[in-house]
């Protein structure tokens, strides 16, 4: 059910790459070409990119420029509890960071890069992404600008101490609000340079741990709170939640930010793509 591409099975310094950032996170047509650069900044870091997605009844570990460009706005969004029920579908399915995880827990992929990890959400309901449980289970180092901008980032802090998962912050003393570099929970540990954060790695999971995150702040802030809080009020208004709510509100904060919001998002895939290239050549 697993196809690895022959590139990826050869290298030896292997990142993944998620496909609902291609499918949903940006507006229709623009996912592709920001999936091509995450790859493209993989590479440049010396490292061999593993796009992974749902296709016709199998896992794709490595994905070709085709096969990326089916993953659009109608593409299934697949969560860890999806891969099995899309496969026997036989449709197109969109990766998320959890899912992502999985699939790299069943082939031996160290390392990942991704904009924003999921998290809890904000509100009085417990709402909680499964990237967090399967980030606790995965001998996985994924590299994010904090997590998703709509969530709650001191609960999430919490419940990834909970769970035993590391969070390094690159050259940051505290998890980025995602598109804002500060005023966030402080990082478990500080990590100034990549051999730091490889080394870090290695030995958690020598030790029999489990998954880590390493924050990337953004290059610049973008204050967008009253933008999300917004957004969140009109989601509950048209009932819109569960999966559809990232995509929901994304898509308001691009409109609403003049699109500022939407060239950050690029920027961010790109520079977390790159900087887990450069760890798993330094761990290679």
């Amino acid at each position: 059910m697993i196809r690895v591409a022959d590139e990826v099975r050869a290298a030896t310094a292997v990142v993944a790459l998620e496909t609902t950032i291609v499918a949903h996170g940006f507006p229709e047509g623009e996912g592709t070409a920001v999936g091509l650069d995450s790859e493209r900044s993989v590479r440049d870091a010396g490292a061999v990119p593993a796009t992974i997605g749902v296709l016709d009844g199998e896992i794709r570990v490595g994905l070709g420029a085709d096969e990326l460009a089916r993953f659009g706005p109608n593409a299934r969004k697949v969560g860890p509890r999806d891969l099995a029920a899309c496969i026997s579908s036989g449709e197109a399915g969109a990766t998320t960071v959890g899912a992502t995880l999985a699939v790299c827990g069943q082939v031996g992929i160290r390392f990942m890069g991704t904009g924003g990890i999921g998290g809890v959400h904000r509100g009085e309901r417990f709402d909680v992404s499964a990237d967090l449980l399967q980030l606790a289970t995965t001998q996985v180092m994924v590299v994010s600008s904090g997590v998703k901008s709509l969530l709650d980032v001191e609960a999430t802090s919490e419940l990834l101490e909970t769970l035993g998962v590391p969070v390094l912050g690159f050259r940051t003393q505290t998890i980025p609000r995602f598109y804002d570099a500060s005023g966030g929970p402080p990082v478990s540990q500080r990590v100034d340079s990549v051999d730091d954060a490889a080394s870090i790695a290695k030995a958690h999971w020598q030790l029999g741990g489990a998954g880590l995150l390493l924050a990337n702040p953004p290059p610049e802030s973008i204050d967008v709170e009253e933008l999300i809080d917004s957004a969140l009020t009109e989601a509950v208004e048209l009932g819109t939640s569960g999966q559809g709510l990232t995509p929901f509100v994304l898509g308001r904060l691009h409109e609403r930010s003049e699109g500022k919001t939407l060239q950050l998002n690029r920027r961010l895939a790109g520079a977390n793509a790159g900087l887990a290239g450069r760890l798993a050549v330094v761990a290679a």
